[in-house]
């Protein structure tokens, strides 16, 4: 699985107040992307049901679910690496599933390799309150060399 310790070295509220830091642009026009959990390997996130967030017909858009895997994967693996800032995207896959219920977004990310260059993992999104995913990302990350 990995080399390194499972044992989070962020919680979620350090989490959330890195990403205000080297982020505040997510929150323009208002918070609506929150931080719920991060667990060994794993991270939990919460997007706010907002208009800013529909497409045509009312439902949530593509991008705005995009986003929401691509920080919850970018959270499980700062939660176990620390507050790197520069650790990037380098491909990102989804399968869109189902139309999601006028409701937040929750995406559930799992790595699935933490290595010393690399991260893989998977990202399942839900309406909150539904059982059913709405959309499935699997992901992989750059991490940059420690200086």
């Amino acid at each position: 699985m990995t080399l390194r310790d499972p044992t989070p070295r962020m919680n979620a509220a350090q989490l959330e107040a890195f990403l205000d830091e080297v982020f505040p642009q997510l929150h323009s026009g208002g918070r609506t992307y929150f931080v719920e959990e991060v667990g060994p390997m794993s991270a939990r996130m919460r997007c706010d049901y907002h208009e800013k967030h529909l497409r045509p017909g009312g439902t949530i858009s593509g991008p705005t679910m995009m986003a929401l895997a691509d920080l919850a994967l970018y959270a499980a693996i700062l939660g176990q690496i620390g507050p790197v800032a520069l650790a990037v995207t380098t491909s990102l896959s989804f399968n869109f599933l189902r139309k999601p219920a006028p409701a937040a977004l929750i995406g559930e990310a799992r790595l699935l390799k933490l290595g010393k260059r690399l991260a893989v993992g998977e990202v399942s999104l839900y309406s909150q309150g539904e059982s059913e995913m709405v959309a499935h990302a699997t992901g992989t990350y750059s991490i940059p060399v420690e200086r």
